[in-house]
């Protein structure tokens, strides 16, 4: 399943005069107002105690560094709460503004791009990936020798019985997994295992067309396999664009948005901000290694390759502005990056019952709740979501006009419960709607 959203202050509908003024600042310098009251939103505070206690006790246990939390309800943020150290070994204290490495929440941004590349007029979810990366016009899928056979079977190569197309990556529905399968040995020795791309010293497409000519784990369509599908969309997102990865993003989505702390690889200045990452063992957190996945090549790395799969770092602030925009339909801040057909589509379950043994679904690029029921946990039909390596997540909630982020930096967590308590802590401060009218302005929260 999942490898397991600045903010935005909304203010009152301002009169004109304040209108103007608020556009002054915006455009002068970054804008710092204080978020405002759960109550404004229909959240109770003494209920959002609960949740800033529980992050507390997580911390002071010793089973998570720190924690950014954010809440943003009607378009208001209700709640921003940094908790714990960004460093233990400096005793630094976690900020609003730390940044974070969030891994697969990177998917949801790679997948807006490509619908913005649909409703340009340049692709169809329905197109083979081979149209704009020929590598992937002939491919193979590994199939395991049947139970029973003898120890060490060869694994038999057979050729694909269609092409991949846009639609098969947005949904994992390729074949396509993180060389996990019955062809791990070939995957590892093309340096192609895994999610983690920071230390390549090469750009995405020439690495998804070595990927091209290795066996993929099953025919394309007949099974949700959660893999390397949205680095392949990034590829596809250069050439169908012109543009390499991290300036799409730069120039149609985060500059747009004005999301400022949210990037492939991390300015050297901004250093100080990039949370620690720290690993699980049986009864507490180590400082994990420097190398790869532990700390990651995010700052002194080759800055190379651009991973839409799981490459990007960003702030709550950051993407509770990106999650709003989907919330709204694509649109924010009189910015729209997408129609809201193309966010409805997105947000649709496109695989039936082949993702999470049916009791969600999966659209383009995000988990969706069908059924409640099923579902199993608070939350509401409409619901989508994702999540990140790190121990990183957000929801959007259509219906209670919700959007939530969850960040820390623990791989690997150990199965730690703390989203689930997020989740579950945020939906039982709801007792009631909003009041007032939310402008579609937003603002960074200050203390």
């Amino acid at each position: 399943m999942v490898e397991s959203g600045a903010v935005r202050a909304f203010v009152q509908r301002p009169s004109a005069i304040v209108t103007v003024l608020i556009a002054f600042f915006v455009t002068a310098a970054p804008a710092q107002v204080a978020q405002q009251t759960p109550e404004s939103a229909g959240l109770s505070s003494a209920r959002l105690e609960r949740l800033n206690a529980v992050m507390k006790e997580y911390v002071d246990q010793g089973k998570i560094s720190g924690v950014v939390t954010l809440v943003a309800r009607h378009g208001r943020v209700v709640h921003l709460r940094p908790t714990g150290r960004l460093d233990i070994e400096q005793n630094r204290p976690m900020q609003k503004d730390t940044i974070f490495r969030i891994a697969s929440m990177s998917k949801a941004v790679t997948s807006v791009a490509t619908l913005m590349l649909m409703e340009d007029g340049k692709l169809l979810l329905s197109d083979p990936v081979s149209k704009f990366i020929p590598a992937f016009k002939k491919t193979t899928v590994a199939v395991a020798p049947p139970k029973g056979a003898a120890p060490n079977s060869p694994v038999a190569i057979v050729p694909a019985r269609r092409e991949i197309t846009i639609r098969d990556l947005l949904t994992h529905t390729s074949g396509i997994s993180y060389g996990t399968g019955p062809a791990e040995a070939q995957y590892k020795a093309a340096n192609i295992w895994m999610w983690y791309f920071a230390d390549k010293n090469e750009p995405i497409l020439p690495v998804v067309e070595r990927l091209a000519a290795l066996p993929f784990d099953a025919q394309p369509g007949e099974k949700y396999i959660y893999g390397f599908n949205t680095d392949i969309l990034g590829a596809v997102v250069e050439q169908a664009s012109g543009q390499p990865l991290d300036e799409f993003f730069r120039t149609r989505i985060f500059e747009p948005l004005r999301m400022r702390d949210t990037s492939f690889f991390l300015p050297p200045e901004k250093r100080d901000r990039l949370a620690v990452v720290y690993a699980a063992t049986d009864n507490r957190i180590v400082r994990a290694p420097e190398p790869q996945r532990g700390q990651g090549d995010y700052v002194d790395g080759p800055r190379k390759c651009f991973s839409g799969g799981a490459g990007l770092l960003s702030t709550a602030s950051d993407y509770a502005r990106f999650l709003q925009m989907l919330l709204n339909g694509g649109e924010l801040d009189g910015v729209r990056l997408l129609g809201p057909k193309t966010v409805e589509l997105a947000t649709s379950n496109h695989v039936g019952k082949l993702f999470n043994e049916g009791l969600t679904g999966f659209g383009l690029g995000f988990e969706v709740v069908d059924d409640l029921g099923k579902a199993g946990r608070p939350g509401s039909v409409g619901e989508f979501s994702w999540g990140g390596a790190y121990n990183t997540g957000f929801w959007v909630d259509p219906q209670e006009q919700l959007v939530a982020v969850f960040m820390s930096q623990l791989l690997p967590s150990n199965d730690l419960d703390i989203q689930g308590k997020f989740r579950a802590l945020v939906y039982a401060s709801i007792v009631g709607p909003a009041t007032g009218v939310a402008s579609q302005s937003t603002r960074k929260a200050s203390e």
